[in-house]
C-alpha cells in the first residue's frame, strides 16, 4: 500500500522482459507466470507483515532486552540500511539481472531475522534489525523491477494492483497477529515465523529471475567521476550521517553530543543534496516541494505510529495484540482515504490535488492530536488512541496519493527514475529519522530524570507540528502561474 507506490511510475519495457503472446490470452496466474507470480506478491506480503509485526511488538523486546533507553533504533536501524539495500541492489540488477539482487536479498533478510530473533541482547538485536533493513531494500526493489522485465505490457497494470493488495492485507492483519503471537508464543516466533516465507518465495521467484537480463539493454557505462561522487557514495555517506545524528543524541555528555550531531548533519545534509533533484532541500515550488511533501507526510505519520504501540503498552498498560488495533485501523482508513482521493482527482487537477493534500495534513494532524490524547491523558479511554488514529490514516491516504501523484506529473522527461526515487528515499528517511529522535527523546528523558511520558509528549508535539507546517506548505506543491507571479 503505502510502500512503494511512487516505484509503480518507474516500471517500463527493458531488455528482457517478456513479449506479449499472440493470443493475449494468458493471465499472471498463468503457467508461464504463476510462480513468479505467487513468489513475488509472497515476497512484498511478507515485508509487510515484517513491517508492522516488529512495530506491535518492539516495545515488549525493548522492556527484555533492555533496550528502551535507545527504542527509536530499533526501527532506525531497518529503515537506514534500507537505503543503502536498495541502492546495491539497483547497482547489481543493472550489471547482473535482478535474480543475484533478489537471491542475496532475500538471504540476508533471512539472517536478519534469525539474528533479531535469537538476540540475548539489543546491541545484538539492531544488528539483525540493520540486516533485514538490507534485505529488505534489495527485495522490494527488485520486486517491482521484475514486473517490466518479466511480465509483457498488458499484464503489469495487473501486478502493480496485486502487489498493493500484498501490502495491504498484511498490514491489516499483521499487527494483530504479531501482538498474538507475542503475547502466546513469545516475540521470537515473529521473527522465527518469517523463515519459511522466505523460502517459499526465493523457490518461487529465483529461478524464473536467473533467466532474465539486465535492467538495461547495454551494459552500464563506466562512473564519470571518482567513486566518492557516485550515487552509491552519496547514500552510504546519507546513512553514517543520520546514524551518526542519531546515535549522537543519545549520548549523555553534551561535550560529546554536540559535536558528533553537528557532524552527522554536515556530512548527511550535503549526500542528500546529490541523490534528489535541485530544489528539494529548499522545497521549490513543484517537484521539489512534492518531495519534501512526501518527507513531511511520512515523518508525521510513521514517526507517530512508531510510539503508539509503545505508549499504550507502557502508560496505558494495553496488550501488544489490542496496541496493534491501532497500527490496523490507521491502514484500513488510509485505504479508504485514497479511494476518496482518487474519486475527487479528476475534479480539479492540480489544483484539486493541491486542495487535498492541504486537507490530508489537516485531517492527519486532527488524527495525530486525538491518538496522543488517548495515550498520554489517563482520564481518556486507551481505545480512543486507535479511534485517532484511524482518523490519522484518512488524512494520510487522502494526501499521500495527491501529492505522489501530481509530483510525478510534473516530472520533467528523463528524471523519472530520479524523482521517483527521491520520493522513495525521502519516505525511508523520514520514518528512520522520526523514529531517532523519538528514540532520542525518550533517552534524554531518562538520562535527566524524567520519564517516557514526558519524552512521548515532545515526539507527538513534534510530528503534530510538522502535520501543521505541511498544511502551510501544501500549496507548493503547484508553481504559481506565471501570470500570478
Amino acid at each position: 500500500m503505502e510502500q512503494d507506490v511512487n516505484q509503480v511510475a518507474e516500471a517500463r519495457p527493458a531488455a528482457g522482459a517478456a513479449a506479449d503472446p499472440p493470443t493475449g490470452t494468458e493471465g499472471v496466474f498463468s503457467g508461464a507466470y504463476r510462480a513468479l507470480t505467487v513468489g513475488v506478491i509472497l515476497s512484498v506480503g511478507m515485508v509487510a507483515f515484517e513491517s508492522l509485526g516488529v512495530a506491535t511488538v518492539l516495545p515488549d523486546i525493548a522492556r527484555r532486552l533492555d533496550g528502551l533507553g535507545a527504542y527509536g533504533w530499533g526501527l532506525s536501524a531497518l529503515m537506514l540500511a534500507n537505503i543503502i539495500g536498495t541502492v546495491l541492489a539497483g547497482r547489481s540488477a543493472d550489471r547482473h539481472g535482478p535474480g543475484r539482487a533478489m537471491a542475496v536479498g532475500a538471504a540476508v533478510f533471512a539472517v536478519g531475522c534469525a539474528v533479531a530473533g535469537a538476540a540475548a541482547s539489543w546491541p545484538l538485536f539492531l544488528l539483525g534489525r540493520a540486516l533485514q533493513g538490507l534485505g529488505v531494500g534489495a527485495v522490494m526493489s527488485m520486486a517491482y523491477t521484475v514486473i517490466g522485465l518479466a511480465y509483457p505490457e498488458r499484464l503489469r497494470a495487473r501486478m502493480f494492483a496485486l502487489l498493493s493488495s500484498a501490502w495491504t492485507v498484511p498490514s491489516l492483519i499483521g499487527p494483530v497477529i504479531a501482538g498474538t503471537l507475542a503475547e502466546h508464543a513469545g516475540w521470537r516466533g515473529v521473527f522465527l515465523l518469517m523463515l519459511p516465507l522466505i523460502a517459499v518465495a526465493a523457490a518461487l521467484t529465483l529461478p524464473v529471475l536467473r533467466r532474465l537480463g539486465r535492467t538495461r539493454a547495454t551494459a552500464p557505462a563506466a562512473p564519470a567521476g571518482p567513486w566518492w561522487k557516485s550515487p552509491l557514495a552519496a547514500g552510504v555517506l546519507l546513512t553514517a550521517g543520520t546514524a551518526l545524528l542519531l546515535q549522537a543524541l543519545l549520548l549523555k555528555n553534551l561535550a560529546l553530543l554536540i559535536p558528533l550531531a553537528v557532524l552527522g548533519v554536515a556530512v548527511a545534509v550535503p549526500s542528500l543534496r546529490r541523490v534528489t533533484p535541485a530544489g528539494t532541500l529548499g522545497l521549490r515550488a513543484g517537484v521539489g516541494a512534492g518531495i519534501g511533501i512526501r518527507f513531511l507526510l511520512c515523518a508525521v505519520y510513521f514517526g507517530s505510529e512508531a510510539f503508539l504501540p509503545l505508549g499504550l503498552q507502557e502508560l496505558r498498560d494495553v496488550s501488544p495484540a489490542m496496541a496493534g488495533l491501532g497500527l490496523s485501523a490507521g491502514a484500513i482508513t488510509w485505504v479508504l482515504g485514497s479511494a476518496y482521493q482518487a474519486r475527487t482527482d479528476g475534479r480539479g487537477r492540480g489544483c484539486g490535488r493541491t486542495g487535498s493534500v492541504t486537507l490530508g495534513f489537516a485531517v492527519l494532524l486532527a488524527g495525530v492530536v486525538i491518538m496522543a490524547l488517548a495515550v498520554l491523558v489517563t482520564a481518556i479511554p486507551a481505545l480512543i488512541a486507535v479511534a485517532g488514529w484511524a482518523v490519522g490514516g484518512i488524512g494520510m491516504g487522502i494526501a499521500f496519493n495527491a501529492a505522489t501523484t501530481d509530483t510525478l506529473e510534473q516530472t520533467p522527461a528523463g528524471q523519472q527514475g530520479l524523482v521517483s526515487g527521491s520520493l522513495q528515499l525521502a519516505q525511508t528517511l523520514a520514518t528512520g529519522l522520526i523514529a531517532g529522535l523519538g528514540g532520542a527523546a525518550i533517552a534524554m528523558a531518562h538520562h535527566h530524570g524524567s520519564t517516557t511520558e514526558a519524552a512521548l509528549v515532545c515526539t507527538f508535539a513534534l510530528t503534530a507540528a510538522l502535520a501543521l507546517a505541511g498544511v502551510l506548505l501544501s500549496r507548493r506543491l503547484r508553481p504559481a502561474p506565471a501570470s500570478a507571479r
